[in-house]
């Protein structure tokens, strides 16, 4: 009896004026697949050419359109299927280096598992220590293994899942991979979160405003997902959307009404450090948990302004922009 034949590998790597990083993922990939497309949204920093001397296939978004992430992947599924398809794809930011090792170990699982469309790992960030937004990044990205309701960019995913769903939606400026999960799930698959290395992340995040951004993006990303998808059984986005207005918004905003009355109302702020010592009691009192729980609460305002920027978007029609952190 002939040896079953081993599934063909393709990567699909996006990616902006990524530099030193773009070239260590290039170098990373190409050892382990034996297909690679880069999508380029733009780039100035002589990404094209590290990426056709590192031998991958070059696609470069019309930069007349809006760059998201989503419509970058489905570019690079766009490249593969021009040619014959791969049986799995790998796709990874261009800030990211893929970790040895985990192709085989995604591989054989996803080949264990016939109702898996999506494998995902622990994507690390590289340099937590450089400062403490790196380091939410990398608590954030430290999720529960087993099976699991989405992924994250990172991840190998099953050609036949990703063709049958029709890849990402382009509309959206972020939180693609999850509303992508969604639509797998409704259609049967499984994703599933395995105890293995998978990525180094380099969020490249230093300061305040970085990290107001991102977590604004967050908010925007968990309304838009409410709006496709909020209705049940899923409730898509509707726990982050609720959380966000109630604590970056209704409570703020119930404090400084009540001063029309009386200026104990401001007690109502006492809330938020109450909260803070909760959620870093609860997660055991270090230091980690101290600064995940003094962002968590702190991030519900910017959460909160990403959810009324896409209410005021839709309610004007008007196409939402990306919010680029770096």
């Amino acid at each position: 009896m002939s040896e079953p034949k081993a599934p063909s590998l393709a990567a699909v790597i996006i990616g902006r004026n990524e530099g030193a990083r773009l070239i260590r993922c290039l170098a990373s990939v190409s050892a382990a697949v034996g297909r690679v497309v880069y999508v380029d949204s733009g780039s100035t920093d002589g990404s094209l050419d590290a990426a056709r001397a590192a031998g991958a296939e070059v696609v470069m978004l019309d930069v007349t359109q809006p760059f998201t992430a989503a419509r970058a992947r489905n570019a690079g599924i766009a490249a593969l299927r021009a040619g014959v398809p791969p049986d799995l794809v790998q796709f990874i930011d261009g800030d990211c280096e893929l970790q040895p090792g985990w192709i085989a170990t995604a591989t054989a699982f996803l080949d264990r598992h016939p109702k898996a469309a999506i494998a995902c790992g622990r994507r690390r960030e590289r340099f937590p220590e450089a400062s403490v937004y790196n380091r939410l990044c990398d608590r954030e990205w430290d999720t529960p293994v087993g099976e699991a309701r989405a992924c994250g960019g990172d991840a190998l995913m099953r050609w036949t899942a990703l063709d049958q769903v029709g890849g990402y939606n382009p509309a959206l400026i972020a939180g693609e991979e999850p509303e992508m999960c969604v639509r797998l799930r409704a259609k049967g698959w499984q994703v599933w979160r395995l105890d293995a290395e998978m990525t180094l992340h380099d969020a490249a995040m230093t300061r305040l405003g970085q990290w107001w951004k991102r977590t604004r993006r967050g908010g925007h990303a968990a309304a838009e997902g409410m709006a496709l998808h909020g209705a049940p059984p899923e409730r898509h986005g509707v726990a982050t959307v609720r959380r966000a207005l109630m604590w970056g918004l209704a409570l703020p905003l119930l404090a400084l009404a009540g001063m029309l009355i009386t200026p104990w109302s401001l007690a109502l702020l006492l809330a938020w450090p109450a909260q803070v010592i909760r959620l870093a009691l609860r997660d055991g009192g270090t230091r980690g948990a101290w600064e995940q729980a003094l962002f968590l609460t702190l991030g519900k305002i910017p959460e909160a302004l990403g959810v009324l920027e896409y209410v005021a978007r839709r309610g004007l029609q008007r196409p939402a922009g990306l919010i680029e952190y770096k």
